[in-house]
């Protein structure tokens, strides 16, 4: 009977130890460790939201300097406006003045320019008559003795040796005297006339004992030619005489006939452009 008791003490004793084993242990610091875990999740938040307000601080401050500057050159463009708005007007003011004097000289030289060209027109078409009048006049001699031509609105009166000198000299034929006289008679009625008279030889030289060369010669004939002129009544102030010898020929000095050619006298006639100077002058 006790060995039966003892037995089921035993038993008793197992059953107990087994059912320790199983049944687990009570864990009281599960709500500390769920509290921690939320804590943490709760800094991590506030230590986002304070990084982002940093940022947000970083921005503000970098925004106010952007907003700064931007206000400098603001101001430094509204400075260079104002300034060019200055500078545009006066250069309107000045570009309307300038062209408002250039306008009153253009006026000015189209004005000059027509004043020219009626006295220019008036003065051809004194020379055309002047130069009907002294192909009038010299009727009667022949072409290889006189001709009368206008060019570069000047009137050319060539009068060959055949009509005016013997060879070697430079004493004016009576035909010559003649011709000398009827162009005088125009020229004292019209003194607005230069009158220039021109010697002209061939290129046969010459040494006399009156002449060295043909310089000598023509320039002789042509201040006799004047002499002449003068005595019939014609201004000396009108008047300019010189020699060419034979270097400015109008034909060939190869054969008689261009060396006939060129032995004459030109009488130059041109109309006085002093007052057509003055104008150009006066601008």
């Amino acid at each position: 009977m006790k060995k039966n008791i003892y037995l089921m003490f035993i038993s008793f004793v197992f059953i107990f130890s087994a059912c320790k084993t199983v049944i687990p242990p009570c864990n009281d610091n599960q709500p500390y460790q769920q509290q921690t875990k939320q804590k943490k999740i709760h800094n991590k938040k506030i230590k986002k939201l304070l990084d982002e307000r940093n940022a947000l601080c970083a921005r503000s401050y970098q925004l106010k300097i952007d907003t700064t500057k931007q206000g400098v050159k603001y101001r430094v463009l509204q400075a260079s406006y104002v300034s060019l708005q200055n500078e545009y007007k006066a250069l309107g003011e000045l570009t309307t003045s300038t062209i408002n004097g250039m306008q009153n000289v253009i006026s000015q030289k189209i004005s000059d320019v027509k004043q020219l060209e009626t006295r220019l027109a008036r003065q051809d078409s004194i020379t055309r008559a002047l130069n009907n009048v002294v192909k009038n006049a010299l009727l009667g001699f022949n072409t290889d003795e006189l001709v009368v031509i206008m060019k570069n609105g000047k009137i050319y009166v060539s009068m060959t040796d055949k009509l005016l000198f013997k060879s070697g000299s430079d004493v004016v034929e009576a035909k010559g005297v003649d011709a000398i006289k009827r162009l005088a008679t125009v020229l004292t009625q019209n003194d607005n006339i230069d009158i220039l008279v021109e010697g002209h030889t061939d290129s046969i030289p010459i040494k006399t004992a009156k002449f060295k060369d043909n310089w000598d010669l023509s320039t002789a004939r042509a201040t006799n030619i004047v002499r002449l002129l003068i005595s019939d009544g014609v201004d000396p102030l009108q008047l300019t005489s010189s020699g060419r010898a034979e270097f400015e020929p109008v034909a060939s000095n190869a054969t008689p006939e261009g060396r006939a050619k060129n032995r004459r006298t030109d009488i130059i006639l041109s109309p006085k452009l002093e007052e057509l100077f003055n104008i150009i002058d006066k601008r």
